[in-house]
Order: structure tokens, then C-alpha cells, then sequence
């Protein structure tokens, strides 16, 4: 027992002497490192406990930069925790003293930065790297060298010079460096930031993302629990939004008004790089969080036979670019890219540039995200390219908004077999919408039982959106009932004014497609009783995780063959609604064709069935005295045909009885035969 205790004690020794000399290393090659080699790293969500090494507490700090700046003015300083509102100074870091780095507690995070001298000049801004321990980014490597510590991975990514490293997986057990042109922003959303245990995960934040045209997507209820910066005085929410833009860092979100008065907070974190921290946001139903979901920096080219339109992104893009006026024949297909190009020839016809004076060329280009339809994310861009003889200059024009006169269709609807149904587009709340709207509008899609005291309820599957020109379409409720693309057409639910299935809701943002100004919604709408089981289906939350929501579609059961008339009467119902929208982009009001006429204003229903001829609707009527001309005709015909063989035949009295009985006999058979025919189809009955 003696001996194991010396050999503990030897043992903790010698860690303790390994951590001090490590950190003595440290302290020399920080005080020998030149000022403009110095950078920080950044791990958020832990925190350093060395209460032997804490230098100061600077309470009131509301930047993270202030207190990195601190810190580097202080030569003994080689790391600190912020939380918004407190700065913690140390004199050793988490290399030397691993353990004394351990996760943040619940209810608030803290973010760790260390302080390192770089063999490769960093960027001026904040920080250099991100650090997530025990994670990486999977699928997006470019190339992989060996690195004996995770500073030389850092350094490898910083001189990278084959292509624009964004981050780095270093393998601590193996010693390798991945290298990749991918970070958490651009692959958001796409599932290949994973734990893996041993491995680092290294963000360069020196990279340049475009900042030029940029959208945010609010996310309301929610804020971050400690923030990079803390602004006062900011009069509006753009204001806030401009200095989230042009921060001293990637900053990746903010929000405004929510902890006081014209205070502007922003951070360098959003949903896709928050995955491994536990509840980082605050719950506030009454507070909304804007974050970066993609920025795009356009630059035109002016050759001498064309114009060429370049596009970087700061998030891989899946779509398609083309000439407004020709979006099917100049038009270029992009697949997980972040940057991408459209040429267009002056003497292309299909791409059709205008020209406008001397020199001065213009077209109208569209950066659609969606393959198929326009939406709210889609981008106008008019371009312009002008040419004299002693220069050339190019100037761009961009118009983030997607403007359209969205024109929907009043609904009537019209009775069929129990139960009636009727399709419409509302708005939000449930009225009608206005004459016009844009492309991007919050509207509903309403399906509803229109007799209250029907036994019935409904369930839609198969909802699809159509071109009213090419016959294009896109599945938006599959046959499942669930939506194929919650982004587009979220899941149908029931209203709560009834709380019952008669009205199903589905919320989407108005769309329309390239060619044509006519959108065609068509559904399969199935009744069934007492009532309709939803069906369960996987849906991306706001949090970026799959969770699992109800809709109210369900896939259609298989009919057996002996089915009886009742059963029938409730099969599928197919429901059409048309639609007419305008887009504009900016580019400047569109005149109506005045040969255009207004769009239908009437729900056609279509029973999703065999047709049942019995139901058909005859004026019967008109077949009686159709049917009466047609024998007084035959009769005229036939007593006609009679006198003129009487007249030629011989007078014999008996032949002569015995053909006028024959001729009179005719008459009232025929017409006996006739009527019993008409009765025996069933039409005196409907009559």
C-alpha cells in the first residue's frame, strides 16, 4: 500500500511538473511572439478553472472583443471566459492544464478562448479559429497532411494556398490534418457536422464570406444566452442588422429590442454552429432571432462578345441562374456550389440582351433557388454592361425583392356526393385574399367541409402544384399526406375555430413558376367517419432536428371488389384550383396582355371514380316530344305509302279489308312500343 501511494504520488508529480513546464513553453513563446502573430482560439461552451492562475475579473464587459483585446494587451494573460456581461483573465491555458477545461454549466455557456503564437500571420479580425472538441465535419475533405499538434493543423489551414481552406478535422491519436473547403454555415442544414471522439474540429474565421446581399430569417420565441457583442443606442432593427454585417467577426445572427430599449446584440453563432451546445437559447415568446441564411456577391464581366454574370455565395447552392426573359433556354444549372456563372452573348437570341443606345447593353438575370418554382429566397438582378472607346466600365444594379402581383382566384364551390368540399386561398387568418400580393405573401391553402352538420371528415394526400403553360409540377403533399418540402408547404392540420377534421389548414408563401403566370393547385381529398387519423410524418424543427408533426393525409387503403354503392360514394375527390401571379423582380411593372383573360373563378370538382350513367341528367321532355314528331313522321310516311298501292292494286273487297287493318294496326303499336321503351329506361320516374 506504501508503495502504491509513493507511486501516486510520483506519478501526480510528474504531471504536475510536465504541466508546468509545458506551460513555462508557452509563457516564453507568447512573450517572444511578435504582436501581429498573436491570434485567439475560441471553444464555446466550456469553461477554464484555474483559480491559482485567474489574473482579473472585468465585470461589465458586454464585447467579446474588449476582453480579447484585454488580454493581449496584458502579456501574462494567455486565455479567458467570457459570458455577456463578465471577462475572466488567466495566466495559464487548457493545453497545460487539460483538465481544468470542462463543459459550461446549464443554464448559461461560456466561451473559452486561448491565446496562441502563430508561425503564419493571421487576419486582422477578433479571432482565427473555432474549436469544437470531439466533433467534425464529414464528407468535405480536400486534401489531408500530417501535423504533430493542433496548432500545426491551424497553421496548415491558414497557408493553404490550392484553394480557400474553411476548416480543418485534426485527428489527435493519428497526428492528420483534413483540410476542407466546407465549414458549418455553408453546409447547414445538411447533417455532416457529427461527434467523433478524439478528433478537433478547427473554423477558420480569417476566411471572406460575401456580405453585399444577404438574408436573415427570423426565428421568433427565442434568444441567445450569452452573445458576442452588446450594442445601446441602436435606433432600428436595419441598424442592427448593418452592424451584425460589418462586425470584427462572421457574425451569423442578432437580435434587437428583446433585453432593453434600442440594444442590438449580436453573435457569431447561429443553429448550425450551436449543434453540440445544450439549450443555448432563452425562451421569450414575446423576442425573435434573425440569423444569416445566406449572403451572395455578384460581379459582372464585359467581354468583348459577351456579358457574364458571377455569382460566390456564402452557402452551397442548388438551383438554377438564367435570363429572365428565357428561363429555359439561357439558363445554367448549379449542384452544390458556392460559386457559379451565366454568360450571355450579345447575339445570343435565346438569352436575349437588350440594347440600349450606343455601347450600353442590359439583361435581367434570376438566381432561383428552388428547381422548379419561385420563392421568397429567389434573387432579380438587373445587369448592365456599357462600352465607348476609351474605357470600359461596368455598373450592376440589385434588387433583393421578388415584387409579383399575385392575383388568386375567388372559389365557389360546387355540391358533390357527400360530403361537399371546397378548396380555397386565404390568407393566415382565414379571409380571402386581397386582389393582389407578391411572391413570398403568407398565405393558406383551406380545405373544408362546407355542411356543418356532416358525419364526415377529410383527409388530402397527393397535393401538386402545376404550370399552367409547359405542364411542369411539383409534389408538395406526397401520397403520404406528409409535405415533401416543409419549406415550401408545411403540413395540413386542423383549424382550431372547430378543432374538428371538416377544415384542414396548410401554410405556404406564395409561389409561381418561371413561364408562366398561371399556378394550378390539385389535391385528392378522401372523406372518412367518424373521423381521419393523421399521419405521422418527420419534419425539420427550428432547431435544425428532425421532429415528428401530424398531418391530416394518409395514404389511400386498397379497395376490395365487393365494395357496396355507400363505400364508393366516398372515394378520392379530386379538387383544382387555378391561380394567376405576375412577378416583376424589380425590373419594372409588367402590362397585362390585354387578350388575357381573368382566371377562372370556379373550383372544378372531378370524381376520382368510374362515371355512373344513371346519374346522368336528362330533359326528358324534349325526348318525349322529340320521340312524337319522329312517329308522326313515320305514320305520315306509312298512311301515304298505303293510299298509293291501294290505288294500284285492284279493288278486292277482302284484300283490301284485310291491308287497311294491317295499316291501321301499325300505328298504335309502333307508338306503344316507343312509349313503353322511354318509361322502361327509367326517365317518366326522374320526370
Amino acid at each position: 500500500m506504501g508503495m502504491t501511494q509513493k507511486n501516486t504520488a510520483f506519478y501526480a508529480c510528474a504531471i504536475m511538473m510536465a504541466a508546468m513546464a509545458s506551460t513555462a513553453m508557452t509563457a516564453t513563446s507568447l512573450q517572444d511572439c511578435e504582436a501581429d502573430m498573436i491570434g485567439f482560439e475560441l471553444v464555446t461552451g466550456y469553461v477554464f478553472t484555474a483559480p491559482d492562475h485567474l489574473l482579473d475579473n472585468i465585470p461589465g464587459t458586454l464585447m467579446l472583443t474588449d476582453c480579447l483585446e484585454a488580454c493581449q494587451a496584458n502579456d501574462t494573460c494567455y486565455s479567458v471566459n467570457y459570458e455577456t456581461g463578465l471577462c475572466v483573465m488567466f495566466s495559464s491555458n487548457a493545453d497545460a492544464f487539460p483538465g481544468a477545461l470542462s463543459k459550461s454549466q446549464f443554464p448559461v455557456f461560456t466561451i473559452y478562448a486561448q491565446k496562441t503564437c502563430l508561425g503564419i500571420k493571421p487576419c486582422e479580425r477578433a479571432w482565427c479559429f473555432d474549436r469544437v472538441q470531439g466533433y467534425k465535419l464529414k464528407g468535405f475533405g480536400k486534401k489531408k497532411l500530417p501535423a504533430t499538434t493542433r496548432q500545426d493543423c491551424l497553421e496548415l489551414c491558414l497557408g493553404e494556398r490550392e484553394f480557400s481552406c474553411r476548416s480543418a478535422n485534426y485527428y489527435n491519436s493519428t497526428g492528420e490534418c483534413e483540410l476542407s473547403d466546407m465549414d458549418r454555415m455553408t453546409v447547414a442544414g445538411q447533417g455532416q457536422f457529427e461527434p467523433t471522439t478524439s478528433v478537433d474540429y478547427l473554423e477558420n474565421n480569417c476566411v471572406d464570406e460575401p456580405i453585399k446581399l444577404c438574408e436573415f430569417k427570423k426565428f421568433p420565441g427565442r434568444i441567445l444566452k450569452t452573445v458576442d457583442s452588446v450594442y445601446q443606442e441602436v435606433n432600428s432593427l436595419e441598424d442592427c442588422r448593418e452592424l451584425c454585417l460589418n462586425s470584427p467577426y462572421r457574425c451569423h445572427s442578432y437580435d434587437y429590442g428583446d433585453t432593453g430599449e434600442l440594444v442590438c446584440r449580436l453573435s457569431h453563432h447561429s443553429r448550425a454552429t450551436l449543434a453540440d451546445i445544450q439549450d443555448p437559447y432563452l425562451e421569450v415568446p414575446e423576442a425573435s432571432t434573425y440569423e444569416l441564411h445566406s449572403c451572395y456577391n455578384i460581379s459582372i464581366e464585359c467581354r468583348s462578345g459577351d456579358m457574364v454574370a458571377k455569382i460566390k455565395t456564402s452557402k452551397l447552392f442548388n438551383g438554377k441562374i438564367y435570363a429572365k426573359g428565357n428561363p429555359n433556354s439561357c439558363v445554367q444549372d448549379v449542384k452544390g456550389s458556392l460559386e457559379f456563372e451565366l454568360e450571355m452573348a450579345y447575339d445570343d437570341v435565346e438569352c436575349n440582351v437588350k440594347q440600349q443606345g450606343l455601347g450600353r447593353y442590359m439583361n435581367d438575370v434570376i438566381i432561383q433557388h428552388h428547381d422548379t418554382i419561385i420563392t421568397s429566397s429567389d434573387l432579380g438582378v438587373a445587369i448592365t454592361c456599357q462600352y465607348d472607346l476609351t474605357n470600359k466600365t461596368v455598373s450592376n444594379e440589385v434588387d433583393l425583392g421578388i415584387q409579383g402581383d399575385l392575383k388568386p382566384s375567388m372559389t365557389e364551390e360546387v355540391i358533390v356526393d357527400s360530403p361537399n368540399v371546397a378548396m380555397k386561398i386565404t390568407d393566415r387568418q382565414g379571409a380571402d385574399v386581397k386582389p393582389s400580393a407578391e411572391v413570398g405573401d403568407p398565405l393558406a391553402l383551406r380545405f373544408e367541409i362546407l355542411d356543418a352538420n356532416s358525419p364526415y371528415e377529410i383527409f388530402v394526400r397527393e397535393l401538386v402544384a402545376m404550370d399552367g403553360v409547359d405542364s411542369s409540377e411539383i409534389v408538395l403533399i406526397d401520397a403520404d399526406g406528409c409535405p415533401t418540402d416543409h419549406f415550401i408547404m408545411g403540413p395540413l392540420y386542423k383549424s382550431s375555430d372547430t378543432g374538428s377534421g371538416k377544415i384542414l389548414l396548410s401554410y405556404f408563401d406564395a409561389f409561381k413558376f418561371p413561364s408562366s403566370e398561371v399556378v394550378q393547385f390539385r389535391a385528392l381529398v378522401t372523406p372518412c367517419m367518424p373521423t381521419c387519423e393523421p399521419v405521422q410524418c418527420d419534419q425539420e424543427d427550428a432547431s435544425g432536428e428532425l421532429r415528428s408533426v401530424h398531418s391530416f393525409g394518409k395514404r389511400r387503403r386498397r379497395r376490395s371488389a365487393n365494395n357496396n354503392s355507400s363505400t364508393n360514394a366516398r372515394d378520392d375527390m379530386l379538387l383544382v384550383q387555378s391561380i394567376q401571379i405576375t412577378d416583376k423582380f424589380g425590373f419594372g411593372a409588367q402590362q397585362a396582355s390585354p387578350e388575357m383573360k381573368p382566371a377562372d373563378t370556379t373550383t372544378n370538382y372531378v370524381k376520382h371514380q368510374d362515371f355512373n350513367f344513371d346519374n346522368l341528367c336528362v330533359n326528358l321532355f324534349g325526348v318525349i316530344i322529340s320521340c312524337m314528331v319522329f312517329l308522326a313522321v313515320q305514320v305520315a310516311v306509312l298512311i301515304a305509302w298505303a293510299y298509293v298501292w291501294n290505288r294500284k292494286r285492284p279493288m278486292d273487297p277482302y284484300h283490301h279489308h284485310h291491308d287497311g287493318m294491317s295499316v291501321s294496326m301499325s300505328i298504335p303499336v309502333g307508338r306503344t312500343d316507343s312509349m313503353c321503351k322511354l318509361y322502361d329506361t327509367g326517365y317518366a320516374k326522374r320526370y
